[in-house]
């Protein structure tokens, strides 16, 4: 360390050299002062704490205790560099210094004179200037404007010292007995309370007249400003005197009414309040809060504005479920039948249900989980809660949070605002009666923030096992146990959820249903459901299992069965209003007659039929609704190697197919492919249905096999469909959704799936009805990909 510092001494005797002998310059460490302004003559004590301002301080103090000081433009700016301080500073003496306790040293200075950085010669381990003194402008005869000038701010600065509480009066001979103007516009600048930025002003002004008037306006201005604060405490205190005027008033009546006997039914009220709370065994400290807040009605006017707060709060605290818990139902196969009676599928939620209610009935005193199901709307997520509360014997509370953006909506608002209330967790414990509800928060997915708050955050607490048996409301200030609740959130996606949030909770994913699950689920849930709600009776309406396959296949599209129920309940107004002009009419729905209730055909799904065809694939796409097939088409036109990429196509996706056509480009001689392709034609790719946002990776084999099926100009085979991301080598990589994809894939009358090496696992997902009728061909290269998806040339 030591060489280093010698090493930056020499540098500076050589700066030192090089300057001209008719220089007037100086080399001299710098500090730069954080919201602090130096003026000549002023002396002045202030703290530094950082390496550079320290370094620069023991150089100074062995040279001639000269530094140059100079303000910040931004007093947060930790390391400041060169273009963060003025130029323009005060050169000054160190008279004292001493160091403090934690590395920081107390200095006590002396301004000398202005000055003007020429040039910065070194950043470390200090700042080095070359500083030019300012020389002050000296009057052996002040000017009349300047004498005008000077009683002008001497003046002002009187007036200003009036007005602020800041300024002592002694101070004002003192002023007044300075003769230099220059020194005059300083001395008061020092002592006014400004900004640093109107202080630098003062300094950078060499001209002594243009000085004083500088500061003269500054003066008009904070006096101006002194004037409106001083009419603004005398309205406040003239509020404050009719306050307590009120209420001396109150106290008077106040006394009328015990004279009068009109109290005694606050008293009983109150002695009934602490009977309440004796009979919750809060804990001790709790108990002692309230209790001091019920005491407190006695003290106050129970009419007043106060009291009503006090009567708020004590009635919250006494009404909230302390100590009340239902009893669980232990028995699983009761459990299993409520939740097997309400849905169907669902499987993984349901055996995580069972799971807890079997360790609870083995261990005494278990945590309730914090469960999260993630799918596709009309999934069940929400109606699953409320089954799992049945099935539990608990009662049920629902929360939603979408659009939620103010904290307060989960902690709710200090007793210290008009208004306040507890936060929609307390208000729903309260509603639930119990303290072991089942708490549903719904689409946490879709939870906001802004100036008011993180309600993500705020949810932290309440969803994590180790700290919601202390939950702290702002509203009550005191303890709520939430480690009894069932706590279930339901998401669309993982994506938007903060991931501490995340962090805190078993996600189980809620994938959608097959048609199969659909048919099952109308035939068995939704269908009676809608007969009942529409007052028909099963011989009044019979919905055929084609039926039910029309409407699933040509009205909806959909993961879940939202819609589904839509559309039977559509189905039952047009049959109800049939039987109400017909008493004995029995209506029958197929999927002949479906058009009849329904309307045209809505929805068409892409059936592969057709011949073999070149640079047209079939891909493999998930979407919040399901699964879909897209198909891929390329055409090469003459231009100048431009790719075109159509059907709005997301960033992702463009990238795939960019990494497709680069590994192209690297195989064309294995592939049989003119080297040049890429600088005679332009290449173009487009999915059709343009108007549907697309993106993701799981789209690149299929766009690469469509290209080198158009370069090689061998056909695709329709009957096979494909997903998958590409690498520039060539390997194929995983993706998601595979349930949904192949579902999709069924559906469209694909026999042959090409699926990555890696989702292996995924295809037990797959109903087994759907595996049985088709192939699936695992690949890891595009080699594979393209042995299966290419029609071999028999010749």
């Amino acid at each position: 360390m030591t060489e280093e510092i010698k090493y930056e001494e020499m540098n500076e005797e050589e700066v030192t050299e090089e300057l001209r002998e008719d220089d007037d310059s100086r080399i001299i460490p710098m500090i730069p002062l954080r919201g602090l302004s130096i003026f000549p003559y002023m002396v002045l004590h202030f703290d530094i704490g950082r390496e550079k301002s320290i370094s620069a301080l023991e150089k100074a103090m062995m040279m001639n205790q000269m530094v140059f000081l100079s303000a910040q433009k931004d007093p947060d700016t930790d390391l400041p560099t060169v273009d963060d301080f003025y130029k323009i500073g005060t050169i000054a003496k160190i008279k004292q210094m001493l160091r403090l306790p934690g590395d920081t040293i107390r200095v006590l200075v002396e301004g000398v004179s202005r000055g003007e950085i020429k040039n910065v010669l070194f950043e470390v381990p200090y700042f080095s200037c070359e500083v030019v003194p300012v020389e002050e402008q000296e009057f052996p005869t002040i000017p009349a404007n300047v004498e005008a000038l000077m009683r002008s701010v001497l003046s002002s600065f009187e007036e200003y010292s009036e007005a602020s509480p800041r300024i002592s009066p002694d101070l004002i001979p003192s002023v007044a007995s300075v003769t230099q103007p220059g020194r005059l516009a300083d001395v008061i600048t020092s002592h006014l309370e400004i900004k640093t930025e109107e202080k630098q002003s003062i300094l950078e002004a060499f001209d002594v007249e243009e000085r004083l008037e500088l500061l003269s306006h500054i003066l008009i201005k904070e006096i101006e400003i002194l004037n409106i604060e001083q009419d603004i405490s005398t309205k406040v205190k003239d509020q404050i005197n009719k306050s307590q005027r009120e209420y001396y008033l109150k106290e008077q009546l106040r006394a009328i009414q015990e004279e009068l006997g009109q109290d005694e039914n606050i008293a009983d009220e109150i002695h009934e309040w602490l009977k309440q709370l004796k009979k919750l065994r809060l804990p001790a400290k709790t108990h002692q809060k309230v209790e001091k807040e019920i005491l407190r009605l006695n003290k106050i006017q129970p009419s007043s504005a106060e009291g009503g707060v006090i009567r708020t709060y004590v009635e919250t605290i006494l009404a909230l479920p302390w100590n009340k818990t239902t009893k669980d139902n232990k028995d699983l196969k009761e459990a299993e039948k409520i939740l097997d009676e309400d849905h169907y599928g669902l499987e993984k939620v349901k055996e995580r249900v069972l799971e807890y209610l079997a360790v609870m009935e083995l261990a005494k005193g278990l945590k309730g989980p914090i469960l999260c199901l993630v799918g596709p709307p009309g999934t069940g997520k929400t109606s699953i809660a409320k089954s799992i509360a049945r099935a539990l014997n608990r009662n049920f509370v629902r929360m939603s949070l979408g659009g939620v953006r103010d904290e307060a909506e989960i902690r709710g608002h200090r007793r210290t605002y008009i208004g306040a209330i507890p936060g929609r967790v307390i208000s729903a414990m309260k509603d639930a009666g119990s303290n072991n509800p089942v708490f549903l928060f719904d689409e946490i997915d879709k939870i906001g923030n802004d100036f008011r708050g993180d309600p993500a955050s705020a949810l932290l607490e309440v969803l994590d096992p180790e700290q919601n048996k202390d939950f702290m409301d702002h509203y009550l200030e005191i303890p709520f146990d939430l480690s009894k609740v069932l706590f279930i959130t339901t998401a669309n996606g993982k994506d938007t959820i903060p991931r501490p949030l995340l962090d805190r909770m078993e996600v189980i994913d809620v994938s959608g249903y097959t048609e199969e699950e659909k048919v099952r689920i109308a035939e068995d849930y939704l269908v009676p459901k809608q007969l009942e709600a529409h007052g028909l009776k099963k011989e009044n309406l019979i919905l055929s299992e084609s039926a039910i396959r029309g409407v699933i296949n040509h009205y909806t599209r959909e993961s879940g069965v939202r819609n589904l129920e839509r559309e039977i309940a559509n189905i039952c107004r047009k049959a109800a209003r049939k039987v109400v002009e017909d008493r004995d009419l029995t209506i029958r729905v197929s999927g002949g007659n479906l058009e009849k209730y329904l309307g045209k055909k809505r929805f068409l799904y892409d059936i592969i039929e057709g011949e073999n065809e070149i640079g047209i694939t079939t891909g493999l796409a998930w979407t919040i609704v399901g699964g879909d097939t897209l198909s891929i088409e390329t055409t090469l036109l003459p231009g100048s190697g431009k790719l075109v990429l159509t059907g709005k196509l997301g960033e992702v996706m463009q990238e795939s197919a960019k990494t497709g056509i680069s590994y192209i480009r690297s195989r064309s001689k294995e592939l049989n492919i003119s080297e040049d392709f890429h600088k005679d034609w332009d290449l173009h790719i487009h999915i059709p249905e343009g108007a549907i946002p697309k993106d993701g990776p799981s789209a690149g084999i299929t766009m690469c096999t469509s290209v080198i099926s158009l370069l090689t100009n061998t056909p695709v085979r329709r009957e096979v469909a494909m997903t998958g991301e590409i690498t520039l080598r060539g390997k194929v990589l995983p993706v998601g959704g595979i349930r949904e994809k192949v579902l999709a894939a069924h559906r469209a009358g694909i026999k042959k799936v090409l699926l990555p090496a890696a989702n292996r696992p995924d295809l037990d997902e797959i109903p087994a009805n759907v595996r049985r009728k088709m192939e699936f061909v695992l690949v890891e290269t595009m080699d594979q990909v393209l042995k299966e998806a290419l029609v071999k040339d028999e010749n």
